[in-house]
């Protein structure tokens, strides 16, 4: 009978050890909700504004658009810059002058600030990296300094009003470079001289923002490998790595379900295998899905958290406000009642 006691009882305390280890298992050290930059790009904002769109709160109550997305848990911005843009509602403004308007919204609201450089009068992304229209023209010693100069300036315009961004990226989505064909990443040399020039004005006038590299497919592992191993070859200065994750945007369009891991993944590899911080400064889901893009939102937040020594940065939805009966564009985090949608939520602290 002793024996049999024994023996139940080392099964006993095997069993509670196995159940121990599971649990430590899921226990992974992450950081507090509250010290992460939890943000949104809002460069739409001043043209909704300048159309009469109205913002309600929660409460079907008109209000500030910064003090409902401050309410919602955002403590910083993203503000994306072009360099002779259009007056398009929607593909146009986003000009020096707006941006450091906006930036200083963002500081008046104790927000913190990141500056984006698409390198373009328009959007730049993975489909096109068009040229500014006033470095057509200019040979690769000039376009280099035209950088420089632009970047310098818009970085000193924002000095002025004391405005020192915590990030500042340079390109937007840059898979295949920027600013082509002279930065095409079928030329690496050029594309990192070029993106050193940018580093180099930031750091010129403000010593203090991170500089961001920023590529699509967070969850594309084998992606950002290329890409960065050839950036760090090639001597390419910077900071931190950006990525997007939009798995609406995927051949497939999978849920985000099937590609979180991923993502989680790679963020982990790209801290480790660069020894560099890491942020999602792009994500956006479906705004007639909110349940579904909460959760998401939350999953991708748990994720950044989850990267090991603090070089988990932050999130950023992109255009959270850009409702879709004003922009046509499907990922807000919106409706059509000009509240925030559900998804807004998850960046709420615990």
């Amino acid at each position: 009978m002793k024996h049999i006691l024994l023996k139940i009882a080392s099964i006993s305390i095997a069993l509670l050890l196995v159940f121990v280890s599971c649990k430590n298992s899921d226990n992974v050290e992450q950081l507090p909700l509250s010290t992460i930059a939890k943000g949104g790009d809002i460069s739409w904002l001043p043209q909704m504004e300048a159309s009469g769109y109205v913002f309600y709160n929660d409460n079907g109550e008109p209000e500030d658009c910064f003090k409902i997305l401050k309410d919602h848990g955002i403590n910083s911005v993203r503000l994306r810059t072009w360099v002779n843009p259009s007056d398009n509602p929607q593909s146009g403004h986003c000009s020096k002058e707006e941006t450091v308007a906006m930036a200083k919204r963002a500081k008046e609201w104790g927000m913190k600030v990141m500056i984006n450089f698409h390198y373009s009068d328009s959007w730049a992304d993975p489909g096109k990296q068009n040229k500014p229209k006033d470095w057509e023209g200019l040979n690769f010693e000039e376009l280099k300094q035209a950088l420089y100069d632009y970047t310098y300036d818009v970085m000193n315009d924002l000095k002025k009003e004391d405005i020192s961004p915590e990030w500042v990226q340079l390109g937007n989505e840059i898979p295949s470079g920027m600013i082509h064909p002279e930065g095409h990443t079928d030329n690496w040399p050029q594309l990192v001289e070029l993106l050193n020039k940018g580093y180099d004005a930031v750091k010129a006038v403000s010593p203090s923002s991170k500089i961001i590299l920023h590529v699509d497919q967070g969850n594309n592992n084998e992606r950002f490998r290329w890409w960065f191993d050839n950036a760090e070859e090639h001597g390419a200065k910077y900071d931190i790595i950006g990525m997007s994750f939009y798995p609406w945007w995927l051949d497939d369009k999978p849920d985000y379900r099937d590609v979180i891991d991923d993502l989680g993944a790679n963020l982990i590899d790209m801290a480790n295998r660069y020894n560099k911080e890491v942020m999602v400064v792009e994500v956006g889901g479906e705004d007639v899905q909110p349940n579904n893009t909460y959760n998401m939102l939350n999953a991708v937040i748990q994720k950044v958290r989850e990267v090991p020594n603090n070089k988990g940065l932050g999130v950023f939805y992109w255009e959270p406000q850009g409702a879709r009966s004003w922009s046509h564009y499907a990922l807000s985090a919106w409706g059509e009642n000009g509240r925030p949608t559900k998804a807004m939520d998850a960046f709420l602290e615990e």
